[in-house]
């Protein structure tokens, strides 16, 4: 990028370093932005880019690539990052400067990617992060003589730690401006004239004279790793860490439940006292209220969950339950890399087809995409909660175990196996190659960082009611509005949404989802929760207060399904939602990632045919239990 003529750009630098050697979390550091730090390789994949300004006044633009173990890409992500410091990406420009960033307690793997970056002839700093871990292992790393082996500077960093990025916004500062030293980059053929072997080789000779870790006072991580990665305690562990996950989401969240509940059902009654009768105090008290407040009251439970998930993530452990399931995901053709993909479909589908891009195989890749919405994500769990709420007792089971959460346990692995079967189904089908063995890093475990959590709840929370203000409030008005009009006859014996355009349409729907024992009203909110899955429990919430009149009016959606549905029928509902493709973004996403609308058209199609099956084989079984 030329400089423009009497002017200083800003200049580019860009992070460059392995997977969970804390580049992320420096980028964080520097910039101030809000984007989730994991604690797994392939996380940050898309581009990221900020901006900040050193304390001498100089501004620098900074670029966050994606974590790399060599310029020899064999993944997608490090395609990206090859391509952006080899200046052949288009679209980007050959970054003005790199910043190494690497794990001291493991330069062995990471000063590989660091002797292959310096062959392009970049200005360098190499950050040297997490010293004082390396420090309190006894590793000692004279910094010096790193530095003059490498021909660059090399600065001590604790990326997460306030101030731990001082000294490499001093060394940032001693760089040459651009325009008085501009850089360019050099043909990738630099790198592939040296062997690994050769690079492999002068990385050990440079920690020969630069480290020593003979005063290693031991990694407690390999110590925990002999239980946690056990053949059979492992197993058992992961289980039983999923289990009390379930168990908590149910057991924490009835408080603040209660208080959100409570406070929907104040403002209601609030606006019937002093508002009359009339299309305005429906549309608030029936449509938003019951709509919106029916959503709203579940976000305790979405914030419990994925604390959970944000802890496990940030101390290190995920990847080892992606080391556990690499058997068990191999049986059915997939790798255990797989695992953080599907996992990430917890929280929501989309973000999980979007990670499958650092699974190496197109055909491990493909089948990934296509089960990732099998998981039961985040917006699942409203519908999940409100109807085990109202059909599955609350006691204990076992003197410990809560009964709802065991249901709510057992919807999961229903997910989970469904999604294995249609894996090993795919996967037969596509004459696919043979497993090929799980290879990845395992990071040290280590305290989850507060700020982390924070701010990885924050998001989520943010996310949860931004959908709540605005997608589902626009599907409840609009629901409310076919849900009134037009006004019923003189004579009508039925509720007034009974002869409306949604009930119309409920009707026609009923006609096919009879045989499953969804009656019109339950048609009616399947129809907007196309848009996204938690908006059914919003249109349930509207369509029950108008189908009520007087006293049996509720804002508390839970004891009108109570009264209107049949065990049998809640039983298939859940069913569905295991199975259904219910979230149009979802298939969007398939069809960008594919770039083909075959997949998101053969994902929908047999998710379909799965919810319909089930449904159908659960309702028939629950009423024949029942003797109904």
């Amino acid at each position: 990028m030329a400089a423009i003529p009497g002017k200083l750009q800003t200049p580019l630098v860009a992070l460059v370093g392995n997977p969970n050697c804390g580049k992320t979390a420096l980028f964080n550091r520097l910039t101030g932005a809000r984007q989730k730090v994991a604690n797994y390789a392939g996380v940050t994949i898309e581009r990221k880019e900020g901006s900040f300004t050193t304390p001498t006044g100089r501004a620098w633009r900074l670029l966050d690539l994606p974590g790399a173990y060599s310029l020899s890409a064999t993944t997608p992500d490090e395609a990206i990052t090859r391509d952006v410091v080899a200046g052949v990406r288009v679209g980007e420009t050959v970054p003005d400067s790199i910043v190494c960033v690497v794990d001291a307690t493991n330069l062995r793997l990471n000063l590989r990617l660091v002797l292959e970056i310096k062959r392009l002839g970049l200005p360098m700093v190499l950050a040297l992060n997490m010293v004082d871990v390396a420090k309190r292992r006894n590793i000692v790393i004279d910094t010096d003589k790193l530095a003059q082996e490498l021909g660059m500077p090399v600065v001590e960093t604790v990326a997460v730690r306030s101030g731990g990025e001082t000294a490499l916004v001093q060394a940032l500062d001693a760089l040459p401006h651009p325009s008085s030293a501009p850089a360019v980059a050099r043909s990738l053929a630099a790198i592939d004239a040296v062997s690994v072997q050769d690079t492999q080789r002068e990385v050990r000779r440079i920690l020969s004279v630069c480290t020593s870790d003979i005063g290693d006072t031991g990694n407690l991580t390999e110590k925990i790793d002999h239980v946690v990665l056990h053949p059979v305690f492992g197993p058992i562990l992961l289980a039983i860490l999923m289990f009390f996950v379930f168990q908590a989401v149910f057991s924490w969240a009835n408080t603040p439940m209660d208080l959100i509940k409570g406070g929907v059902d104040g403002v209601g009654q609030l606006i019937r006292t002093h508002m009359d009768d009339g299309l305005l105090r429906s549309l608030l008290v029936e449509g938003i209220l019951g709509g919106v407040g029916s959503v709203l009251v579940f976000l305790p439970q979405i914030l419990i969950l994925f604390f959970f998930i944000l802890f496990l993530e940030d101390c290190g452990y995920l990847p080892r339950a992606a080391f556990l399931l690499d058997r068990l995901m191999g049986g059915v053709g997939l790798s255990g890399r797989a695992f953080i993909p599907l996992l990430s479909s917890f929280a929501c589908a989309i973000p999980g087809i979007m990670a499958a891009r650092t699974i190496q195989n197109p055909r491990d890749r493909l089948v990934t995409i296509m089960i990732a919405p099998l998981m039961t994500c985040s917006a699942r769990l409203p519908v999940y909660a409100l109807i085990i709420a109202a059909f599955i007792p609350s006691r204990t089971v076992g003197a410990v175990f809560n009964l709802q959460g065991l249901v709510l346990f057992v919807l999961y692995v229903a997910g989970i196996a469904a999604a294995m079967l249609v894996a090993y189904v795919m996967k037969r089908s596509m004459s696919a190659s043979r497993h090929q063995p799980l290879m990845l890093e395992l990071p040290s475990y280590h305290w989850p960082h507060a700020r982390n959590l924070v701010l990885g709840l924050w998001e989520r929370a943010k996310i949860f009611l931004t959908r709540v203000g605005t997608i589902i409030l626009t599907l409840m008005i609009l629901l409310w509005f076919l849900s009134t009009f037009p006004a019923p006859p003189a004579n009508a014996d039925h509720p007034a949404i009974y002869y409306s355009l949604a009930g119309m349409l409920g009707r026609a729907l009923e006609v096919v989802f009879a045989p499953i024992g969804f009656g019109w009203q339950i048609c009616i909110a399947l129809v907007p929760g196309m848009a996204a899955r938690e908006v059914a429990v919003g249109a349930l919430g509207t369509v029950y207060a108008l189908s009520q009149t007087g006293e049996a009016l509720a804002s508390s959606l839970t004891p009108l399904i109570a009264q209107s549905w049949s065990l049998a029928t809640a039983l298939s509902l859940l069913a569905w939602y295991v199975f259904a493709p219910q979230c149009l973004s979802t298939l969007s996403v398939v069809k960008r990632e594919t770039n083909s609308w075959r997949y998101p058209l053969l994902m929908a199609g047999y998710m379909f045919a799965l919810a319909y099956g089930a449904s159908f084989a659960t309702y028939r079984i629950a009423l024949f239990l029942t003797g109904a």
